[in-house]
């Protein structure tokens, strides 16, 4: 790693990002260190609703506002399992604190604390993640598939996600029109 730690940023996809699970995307980086990189693309819901997860885990929903939210694709690796990017960071037993505000834990007592309506007061669930290998994220920023900039919590828990690509690139101050297929390097 050349000394830029992105975790807490947003990852932006480039108009040349084609992939299927990534173009278009918003991805939260949770942890990006010496062994890689890992996040949740957070624009990009699936049909499934909490409440449709929950009963799928047999875990009892009784709170019907958090149940009606939408489960995201968090991108291609292991879409078997869940994330749940939240605030605050509570007591979970699997949890990783990402940002002073913000924390992603994929044990099971935080869907049961949901179900029960003790949950977090900001949430976002997926299924499966995103992971890069070590240096794989700088190389592909290099080759600029992704834009980078510092996260807010109010774009992951506030702004309804078919905004949120839109306003990850208003922190740059920066128009989808504007993206360009060719990277700017001297």
């Amino acid at each position: 790693m050349d000394g830029q730690n992105f975790t807490h940023h947003f990852l932006i996809a480039m108009p040349q990002l084609t992939d299927p699970d990534f173009a278009g995307s918003v991805a939260y980086l949770c942890e990006h260190n010496e062994h890689g990189a890992i996040g949740l693309v957070i624009n990009k819901p699936t049909s499934t609703t909490i409440s449709g997860l929950m009963s799928d885990i047999e875990i009892p929903m009784n709170d019907l506002l958090a149940g009606e939210q939408i489960v995201f694709d968090g991108g291609p690796v292991q879409r078997n399992r869940g994330f749940v990017l939240h605030a605050p960071k509570g007591t979970w037993t699997s949890s990783l604190q990402v940002a002073e505000e913000i924390a992603m834990t994929t044990s099971k007592d935080i869907l049961e604390a949901m179900g029960r309506g003790e949950g977090p007061s900001d949430m976002l669930v997926t299924m499966g993640y995103a992971g890069w290998s070590p240096g794989q994220l700088e190389s592909e920023i290099a080759q600029n598939s992704w834009l980078t900039v510092p996260a807010t919590a109010d774009v992951i828990f506030r702004v309804p996600s078919e905004k949120r690509f839109e306003a990850a690139l208003a922190i740059l101050g920066i128009k989808p029109h504007q993206l360009s297929l060719v990277a700017g390097h001297g």
